[in-house]
């Protein structure tokens, strides 16, 4: 078979999809679960080291290390197969699916940031672990500024939505791009990237990435992300307010 009827190469086009999406979807449950290890072996280190069992906790580290290695290969994966499912067309010659996953996972490894989620992760675990015994001091090599915006900040890039102004932590459908990894509130972004006069340019000020409507949505991390740094937020306001009460009992 030299060619492809259209309703052939529609069928096929579909199957295609309808896999690629299956694997995605596959993919990203293991990516969650993998971050979920990564925070039970957290909780589970700070126990162990107010008890001063170094040696597993430093067990733990390389575990931690070890873990979120394998979760930058299932993010690289995952992102190859959106993308052959997004973009691919069959045509009247087989596709070699190797050879295509090879250049869609070096696009993705070339795209990654030399800070990763999963680098910030492994910040938080040593964080953690170093706050046991030493709270409110910065880690060695550190500067107590980047405690702070590590702390507060977590992985999301930006804090606000560009179009909308509202804090992130806010929106009722917070999505973001997988390209720039931008947030936005999606009724806002969607009724920005259907207008003529914006050409899809991402709304945030100097970012040059042109946006897909496929491509930006709410990934299996960005919950996760946005109810991590309000439950930061809300352990940064306890000093503050068991401060406040003192003070309070002493005027009377």
């Amino acid at each position: 078979m030299a060619s492809t009827s259209g309703a052939g190469s529609g069928v096929a086009d579909g199957r295609i999809r309808s896999h690629t999406s299956a694997m995605y979807s596959d993919s990203q449950s293991l990516i969650r679960e993998i971050r979920k290890s990564v925070t039970m072996m957290k909780d589970i280190a700070v126990h162990l080291e107010r008890d001063e069992r170094i040696e597993m906790v430093k067990d733990l580290e390389d575990g931690v290390v070890q873990l979120l290695a394998a979760s930058d290969e299932c993010m690289h994966l995952s992102e190859a197969i959106q993308s052959i499912g997004d973009e691919l067309e069959p045509g009247p010659e087989p596709t070699n699916f190797k050879k295509k996953f090879d250049e869609e996972i070096a696009k993705s490894k070339a795209r990654s940031s030399s800070h990763t989620q999963n680098q910030s992760l492994l910040r938080h675990f040593r964080e953690a672990i170093w706050h046991v015994h030493h709270a409110g001091q910065p880690m060695p090599g550190d500067e107590q500024e980047d405690i702070v915006m590590t702390s507060t900040q977590c992985n999301l890039l930006n804090v606000t939505c560009p179009l909308s102004g509202k804090p992130v932590t806010e929106l009722a459908e917070p999505v973001r791009s997988m390209d720039c990894k931008h947030i936005y509130d999606k009724k806002a972004i969607m009724q920005y990237l259907k207008s003529k006069t914006t050409r899809g340019q991402c709304p945030v000020a100097g970012c040059p990435k042109i946006l897909k409507a496929q491509r930006v949505l709410c990934d299996p991390f960005l919950l996760i992300e946005i109810d991590e740094v309000l439950s930061m937020s809300k352990r940064n306001a306890r000093p503050d307010e068991i401060e406040d009460f003192t003070a309070l009992d002493e005027d009377d």
